[in-house]
């Protein structure tokens, strides 16, 4: 897994009450690709393949939130993506549990984005 010290700093310094939901969701987005790293741009933890794939939205307090930067683009059929602008998607947790229940889905966007910038 590719974790970045600077996103484990980041993290240590969260203080916000999805604090535990953000660290699942960052594992379970850097386990569904080994091409996937991280780094912090934006101020909050972006995923990169590439490209920015998505960047967590740090402020939400009653969710985890990842913006992907430009999901409207990624082939596949996503259900949990939501938003309607040109090009960005977010993908929002409520809990572990609501985690748990779109990780093969957030696992699948993940892969469909690398397998996309290794097409082009």
């Amino acid at each position: 897994m590719n974790t970045s010290p600077e996103v484990d700093a980041w993290l240590a310094a969260y203080d916000n009450p999805q604090k535990d939901l953000v660290a699942a969701v960052r594992l379970a987005v850097l386990a569904a690709d080994d091409r996937v790293t991280e780094c912090i741009k934006w101020q909050a933890p972006t995923f990169v393949y590439k490209g920015n794939i998505a960047s967590f939205f740090p402020k939400a307090k009653k969710h985890a939130s990842l913006m992907f930067h430009r999901g409207a683009h990624i082939p596949g059929d996503w259900s949990s993506l939501e938003g309607d602008a040109k090009d960005g998607r977010s993908m929002k947790f409520k809990d572990l549990a609501d985690l748990a229940k779109k990780q093969a889905e957030l696992s699948g966007l993940v892969k469909a984005w690398c397998d996309m910038k290794d097409a082009e």
